[in-house]
């Protein structure tokens, strides 16, 4: 199964990646790691990448489209994959069609999450991360802010700049004007299934496996 989970930041778009990787036992392929990953084995596109983004640039189109292609083209996603993150632009789009269209994969779907813009605020200003190990933590559920201890490895708990309110307006701003009409480009080729990214993680997962069952069948 090959799976594009896509929607604005703070949707759940990795929670349900991480749970779908989990039943169908193929990758969750998110494209932070993958980023972090290239950069920390020092690969040819990796240290590229860290050039533009030491000067204080976004990483290229090419470039991590390049990191794209090496992983779904490899054994780790011979069975499928969840790509999480990316396209982010119609540019991306097209250029991973192609290279899908390379490897005879023509079975891909790609799933919107839809989600009030008010509650994507409240949902990723209320997010913490530990710095060492990377967990995350909701204050209004876990009651865990910045400057606490991680109960799981013991590391400093912060909120990420990203996160902050001021942050995620522009951060949706962005997602508007750059990656949105990337949701229209999907829609054209009638890859596109929208879903519901409201109410618990079991009943957004119980949707997903349903809408997936059914563009299966």
């Amino acid at each position: 199964m090959h799976i594009i989970l896509y929607g604005a930041p703070g949707v759940g778009k990795g929670t349900q990646a991480k749970i779908l990787s989990h039943i169908y036992h193929i990758p969750h392929i998110s494209t932070g790691d993958i980023l972090r990953e290239n950069i920390k084995n020092q690969t040819p596109l990796g240290v590229k990448a860290k050039q533009f983004m030491d000067g204080g640039n976004l990483v290229p189109d090419d470039v991590m489209i390049g990191m794209i292609k090496a992983i779904i083209s490899s054994d780790r996603c011979k069975s499928g994959f969840i790509l999480d993150g990316f396209p982010r632009t119609v540019a991306q789009a097209e250029a991973l069609n192609i290279i899908l269209c390379d490897l005879h994969i023509n079975d891909y779907r790609v799933i919107n999450f839809i989600v009030p813009e008010d509650v994507i605020i409240s949902r990723l200003s209320d997010r913490y991360v530990c710095v060492k190990c990377g967990k995350i933590y909701n204050y209004s559920i876990d009651k865990f802010k910045a400057g606490d201890k991680c109960f799981k490895c013991g590391g400093n708990i912060y909120q990420r700049d990203d996160d902050k309110p001021e942050t995620v307006k522009k951060r949706l701003s962005v997602y508007h004007t750059s990656t949105e009409p990337v949701k229209q480009y999907y829609t054209t080729t009638g890859r596109l299934t929208n879903i519901d990214g409201l109410g618990t993680i079991d009943e957004i997962t119980l949707r997903l496996l349903t809408a997936l069952q059914k563009k299966k069948n």
